[in-house]
């Protein structure tokens, strides 16, 4: 009878084990990183641990927490920072198809070159090809997220998708033909068919992209408006790029900001790209209708177009996220150059070399750029419950090395080839430097026919477009 006691104990102490310790099976761990949490407290974690189930980050912490899950899939994060995916905050990914074109000196460069090039290069397969090729390169530079106004978005998606990729794809609206829309502003329609194939995806949020005021008729851009407030879809708009945008308007006695104030089409669905000739008055009004920004200064840089007050901006805590701008424009769609830029042509602009630090700007890749898509209930930051777009970037290359400040290392030392690991919505899209979602071998193949097609048209474009200069 002892005996038979003694086993029923040592059975029950078993069993109660095993309830107690049990581990919780997560899809994926991520430790011994440096984890630059972006949180509202800026929390760094020295060897910190994130736990991924699914799609989403289901715990953050000290190593502690490992006791309490299991995982098949585990990545030792040990010198490196582990944190937020970047935030490309506007872009026309397509373009990247003619990146490098154009570059001899041509004055008006958009409507001599760059529309006449699309004009006659573009297509459905181009797109779809072009946008496989440039979110590889983010992807593997590290931007998990990007906002992008061009045509045939579906196409977009669909690449996008086939890389995995987040992205917020807004239909272009013009009063002008172009290659998916014949008629002016046909992309309207083409923007709502897009809006309802895709409204409940994974990672594709669709959007409306009207180009600019002084491209779409005040008509156009309150039915737009209507639609997006009524439907909470995102709208994507270049204002502020140029300094004559006003008297493209024929606006006398009021900014183009004070103009789209008046017929009420600024509200928290609308992202502003560039920004960059806006006055005190268009801050506050922006501010007032939280209204969100994409900053583009190595962009705006090379189009020699200004530069934004992006910290007069940040002072107004007005919601700021970075942007390439097309590889055009910019001829990147990474962020790593554009961190150093958004810093420097800062303190260049105001002669202080005291703002826009390192932490600043990280924030603006990262929550900052959620922020200003609305997104910042899901992603920007790594914490309980957000999505699981994360990036893990090597400190041990010649570049990362001596890594004082993270925050200081990835602005100003950092380059695209230091991200070693990328994580969309909780899949590894990169893993040890190598894109694992989709073959390279046919990417490059496909990129170098479009090489090959476009090479000869774009060199007698570009000396038609030098004649006119």
């Amino acid at each position: 009878m002892y005996l038979i006691k003694k086993i029923f104990i040592l059975i029950s102490i078993c069993i109660f084990s095993t309830i107690t310790f049990a581990k919780e099976k997560v899809s994926l761990i991520i430790k011994n990183g440096n984890i630059l949490t972006m949180n509202k407290s800026k929390d760094i974690l020295e060897n910190g641990v994130i736990i991924i189930k699914d799609n989403k980050i289901i715990d953050v912490g000290n190593p502690s927490i490992l006791n309490k899950y299991t995982s098949e899939k585990i990545i030792d994060a040990k010198n490196s920072i582990v944190m937020p995916g970047m935030i490309n905050t506007h872009n026309h990914i397509p373009m990247i198809a003619f990146r490098g074109l154009g570059e001899e000196g041509i004055k008006n460069r958009l409507f001599a070159y760059f529309f006449p090039l699309e004009g006659e290069k573009l297509s459905r397969d181009l797109i779809y090809k072009a946008t496989v090729h440039g979110t590889i390169d983010m992807a593997m530079s590290g931007v998990t997220t990007y906002a992008d106004m061009y045509y045939h978005m579906d196409e977009m998606a669909k690449a996008t998708k086939a890389v995995g990729l987040r992205a917020v794809l807004g239909e272009t609206i013009i009063k002008y033909p172009v290659v998916d829309a014949k008629e002016p502003y046909g992309g309207f329609e083409y923007a709502l068919n897009f809006i309802k194939e895709y409204k409940n995806d994974s990672l594709i949020i669709p959007a409306f992209g009207p180009h600019a005021p002084y491209t779409v008729s005040k008509d156009k851009l309150l039915e737009i408006s209507k639609y997006s407030k009524e439907n909470n879809i995102p709208v994507l708009i270049h204002v502020g790029e140029f300094d004559d945008e006003d008297k493209r308007l024929n606006l006398t006695d009021k900014s183009v900001i004070e103009y789209l104030k008046e017929i009420n089409f600024l509200n928290k669905n609308v992202l502003i790209a560039h920004g960059i000739h806006l006055n005190e008055k268009d801050l506050n009004i922006i501010k007032e209708n939280n209204v969100g920004i994409s900053y583009n200064p190595m962009a705006n840089a090379k189009g020699a177009t200004g530069i934004a007050p992006a910290y007069e901006m940040l002072k107004k805590n007005i919601k700021v996220g970075l942007g390439t701008d097309g590889p055009m424009s910019s001829n990147q769609v990474d962020l790593f150059r554009t961190l150093s830029y958004a810093s420097t042509m800062q303190r260049l602009k105001y002669n202080d070399r005291t703002i826009m630090t390192p932490e600043t700007i990280i924030e603006m890749a990262t929550i900052g750029g959620a922020k200003a898509l609305n997104l910042d209930d899901k992603i920007g930051s790594i914490e309980k419950g957000k999505l699981a777009d994360i990036i893990i970037v090597e400190t041990t290359s010649p570049n990362m090395v001596p890594n004082y400040d993270p925050y200081a290392t990835l602005v100003f030392q950092a380059n695209g080839s230091n991200v070693d690991t990328t994580i969309v919505n909780g899949k590894i899209i990169v893993e040890n430097k190598k894109l694992i979602t989709y073959s390279m071998e046919q990417n490059n193949k496909d990129m170098n026919e479009i090489q090959k097609d476009i090479k000869e048209f774009a060199k007698e474009l570009a000396k038609k477009a030098k004649e006119l200069n």
